[in-house]
């Protein structure tokens, strides 16, 4: 891999001043409203769902109030200014994570981003001919790599969110292929000595970047050179490293994975709006699946023929506020410095785990150091619910989630059917976690009364 090494920051990053954090917090009007205590909200809750900056909201607003027209649809001023947002967005986005605009497809979260693609692939394989695809196919045929059928197989890791799960278990179910998965230390990462499960059948490998439930983060360069001798179509899930670490698709691509998912509401933008960054190899050979206007080069009463990509794959009117929105997080995020937050955030993660260790009865899920690993947390409290973690640290004005984080089988990997999750972004400050910790601590007392 060429990238910066996934457990650390790029070198010279020096962590966000005290000073920095805390205009970084003025940024926030979440911060403006109390918790149900009556004191400043601890939301440590970011890897559901991202605070929104000023600057992003009013980027939305703005657009609507301003800019508002149809996108490519018109040569009128409003037309052209919101055609220019979007595309403008897009080069944004592309080239925070190493990409061309040419390679990013919107869609509207990173779960239909996966679905894209195995969508695409189902529908590459309907009526697949005889004889299997593969790298040598595909050199003459494109459209070949995607094709699946009985013989071949998917493989997963147990570490995924359902939405990097469940479509390709319906992909397989389809195609007539099986699914296979790489499976988990004892600490919870993925396994790279399990990487036998990939072999010359294998024909997607679809993976997650960093885990929303331990935050951590996949050996990549101990996987993907199977996949890429066996000539298998890579999906990388970013939803946990793109708000966390600096990534280069460039990169990443040249060393095996052929398309990356991304989501805005993760990363300080709107919700309702995501993307899927692929090669141009790759979009040129996916075929469309949803259809209808905009995405059309002729249509007559007998055939239809098709834009390129990215178009082929935008059909129909698209989120054009919350592109401009996403772009004002792209804006953001980039002046603060991905390395900077990644160097920050290390000294809360390590904090927080320090102070998580010395809580009778919490067993933290996933590693118990900050190495190789985002700021994302889970843990179980013994003989407590998750939901009763969540609703006492609510009384004491600190925002965690609970459930299972659609995530079941790294949860059944732990033997626990749920947990509490803390995570982190830019307006998290070390006071939050002591008052995180100091709130977890009194958990088990009040239950055992």
């Amino acid at each position: 891999m060429t990238e910066p090494t996934a457990d650390q920051a790029p070198t010279g990053a020096n962590p966000l001043s005290t000073a920095e954090v805390t205009a970084i917090r003025a940024d926030f009007p979440y911060l403006e409203r109390p918790a149900r205590n009556g004191r400043p909200l601890a939301y440590l809750d970011w890897a559901a769902t991202s605070q929104k900056p000023v600057g992003v909201i009013a980027a939305e607003a703005d657009f609507y109030g301003r800019s508002n027209g149809a996108a490519g649809r018109s040569t009128y001023q409003l037309a052209d200014e919101a055609t220019a947002v979007w595309e403008d967005a897009r080069d944004a986005v592309a080239g925070f994570v190493g990409a061309c605009g040419s390679q990013l497809v919107f869609t509207k979260n990173a779960t239909e981003a996966v679905n894209l693609v195995a969508l695409a692939i189902g529908h590459a394989s309907l009526g697949r001919p005889a004889g299997r695809g593969g790298a040598a196919a595909a050199a003459t045929d494109p459209a070949a790599r995607l094709r699946l059928g009985e013989g071949d197989e998917i493989v997963v890791t147990v570490a995924e969110h359902h939405a990097n799960l469940v479509p390709w278990q319906e992909l397989a179910a389809r195609t007539g292929a099986t699914l296979r998965w790489l499976g988990l230390t004892e600490d919870g990462r993925v396994d790279p000595s399990t990487v036998s499960v990939i072999t010359d059948r294998t024909r997607v490998l679809a993976l997650t970047h960093a885990s929303n439930v331990t935050g951590a983060i996949t050996p990549l360069e101990q996987i993907l050179p199977a996949a890429r001798s066996a000539g298998a179509l890579v999906v990388l899930d970013t939803c946990q490293s793109s708000p966390h670490l600096p990534l280069d698709f460039a990169a990443i691509s040249s060393a095996g994975v052929d398309a990356m998912v991304l989501s805005s509401h993760k990363m300080l933008g709107p919700t309702g709006i995501g993307a899927l960054v692929a090669t141009e190899e790759l979009l040129d050979a996916m075929p469309p699946v949803l259809t209808g206007g905009s995405m059309i080069e002729t249509v007559t009463m007998a055939s239809s023929t098709y834009m390129p990509g990215p178009a082929r794959f935008e059909a129909g009117s698209q989120p054009l506020a919350q592109a401009a929105g996403w772009h004002a997080a792209i804006d953001y995020l980039s002046e603060l410095g991905m390395g900077r937050l990644r160097a920050t955030e290390q000294a809360l993660l390590e904090r927080a785990l320090g102070g998580m260790a010395d809580v009778p009865g919490l067993r933290i899920l996933g590693p118990a150091d900050s190495h190789d690993r985002v700021g994302v947390v889970a843990f179980s409290l013994d003989g407590v619910h998750p939901h009763d973690v969540g609703q006492v640290l609510d009384a004491a004005g600190v925002a965690v989630r609970t459930g299972h984080h659609c995530a079941q089988p790294i949860h059944a990997h732990f033997g626990v059917p749920s947990s509490s999750r803390i995570s982190f972004g830019p307006a998290t400050t070390p006071e939050e976690i002591d008052r995180f910790l100091d709130a977890v601590a009194t958990v088990r007392g009040y239950f055992q009364r």
